[in-house]
């Protein structure tokens, strides 16, 4: 089964680049732990997964289509692939002019993504007629400029028009808390609420969990959008590399089987990726793990809502509740466990199956599902990658929310939208949906 990534805007443009590279880099590595043969099939999995090969050529191609509306992005991603020598962009399946978005979310939205509709679904369709099996569309953008949130949202409506019974995921990067843009809340909260009209599922990545990672995982003391896009894409190609539900080695984690395990419900779309172990590669010639260590820390990270292994508090627990019965822990709908690795095959993941960690409408043998895959990624002799549907995203969700009315309520900056052809309703309808799924959300 075959995905095509979309990449929109800057960042999603960094971020494919980044991922494409990651990908090629583990079919490449020497350190895999399984047999020639093995190893091989699982090459050959990824690449039709995630490229396709072309006649003639030693070099594969990105089942890819790049959109901005600026060129100095795309053509560095693309020259970057190249130098590489690994993997490369298919032709003329790139979109982009010469000026951008001004981070205004309905310059995007409104203006943009009209013009850019035909040319860009044209090279969605050359894309999908390569792939023999299209299990749907992997979208990749940011929440906070103009482009990626605005024409982003505009192509993921186009895409589910042009492809109704394809499944589509977006990966959307969330903003600094800080700020980027001054507008960015406006921007998060206009294309999440129409994201959600249209994806099957959105993964959520925060900047600053991200950058945490990056500086106290990684020892990185200048942290750069590359750092932070090698994180995003070392999370992505744990849930989308090939793994399956026993030692049979045939794939069963294509994009509609994880949508149909995670995504129950049309309510609850939100998904997180938490990885164990992350480390620097110096830090990972003098380390060894096992994997009931890796798993305990894993499911308290799922517990107490963190990010990252660092600085987990061990004192919340599955079930508890302050006097006032307002949930504390976190609570899952539903939860996948993506393990890679060393004797993945043997491994208990029991403590997964605990009615406590799930909302109580939830059996727990339904809510729950592990993959395995023999075969090491990244160079890690044992990791796992947990994907939740769970309460985490409310935090960030209120923060965005809360910003972004308090503006709207004095009418800051809403000239600037509504010159493009936005109204002040379609603000209240981006509020009104957000404030039905945080509700729903707070309600596992």
């Amino acid at each position: 089964m075959s995905m095509i990534t979309v990449q929109l805007g800057q960042c999603g443009n960094q971020v494919g680049g980044q991922l494409f590279s990651t990908i090629s880099n583990d079919i490449d590595g020497k350190q895999h732990m399984v047999s020639s043969k093995e190893n091989k099939e699982y090459g050959d999995q990824v690449v039709q997964r995630f490229f396709n090969r072309v006649d003639g050529h030693d070099i594969i191609e990105a089942r890819a289509v790049m959109v901005d509306m600026e060129s100095k992005v795309i053509a560095k991603t693309c020259l970057e692939a190249k130098k590489g020598g690994k993997w490369k962009y298919p032709d003329k399946q790139q979109y982009c002019q010469k000026r951008g978005s001004g981070n205004n979310w309905a310059h995007g939205y409104c203006i943009h993504g009209p013009n850019v509709k035909e040319t860009v679904m044209e090279m969605v369709q050359k894309e999908a007629e390569k792939c023999d099996r299209l299990s749907g569309f992997l979208s990749l953008l940011s929440l906070a400029g103009g482009t990626g949130s605005g024409v982003g949202t505009f192509i993921n409506e186009s895409l589910r028009d042009e492809f109704p019974h394809s499944f589509i995921m977006n990966q959307v990067v969330w903003p600094y808390n800080t700020g980027e843009v001054i507008v960015q809340n406006y921007n998060a909260v206009l294309t999440l609420s129409h994201l959600y009209q249209t994806a099957d599922a959105i993964v959520v990545m925060e900047n600053d969990h991200l950058h945490k990672i990056c500086s106290r995982l990684l020892d990185i003391k200048k942290i750069s959008f590359k750092a932070i896009n090698h994180v995003i894409c070392h999370k992505l190609s744990s849930l989308f590399l090939p793994a399956s539900s026993s030692d049979d080695n045939i794939s069963q984690n294509d994009l509609g089987m994880i949508l149909h395990h995670l995504v129950g419900h049309p309510e609850y779309k939100l998904l997180t990726i938490r990885n164990i172990p992350q480390m620097s590669d110096r830090s990972m010639e003098f380390s060894s793990f096992h994997w009931p260590g890796l798993l305990k820390h894993l499911r308290q990270m799922l517990v107490a809502d963190a990010a990252m292994e660092e600085g987990i508090d061990w004192q919340v627990n599955a079930g508890d509740e302050t006097p006032r019965g307002s949930v504390q822990h976190n609570r899952s709908l539903a939860n996948m466990l993506v393990l890679r690795g060393k004797d993945v095959i043997s491994t208990d993941t029991s403590s997964y199956l605990d009615p406590k960690l799930y909302t109580s409408w939830t059996d727990p043998e339904l809510g729950f599902s592990k993959l395995i895959q023999p075969r090491a990624f990244n160079s890690y002799e044992k990791c796992a990658a947990l994907i939740s549907n769970s309460r985490s995203p409310i935090r960030p969700l209120n923060h965005i929310i809360d910003k972004a009315w308090n503006m709207f309520a004095a009418r800051a900056y809403v000239h600037q939208y509504t010159q493009h052809g936005l109204n002040e309703e379609d603000f209240i309808d981006g509020f009104v949906t957000l404030e039905q799924v945080l509700a729903s959300y707070k309600k596992l």
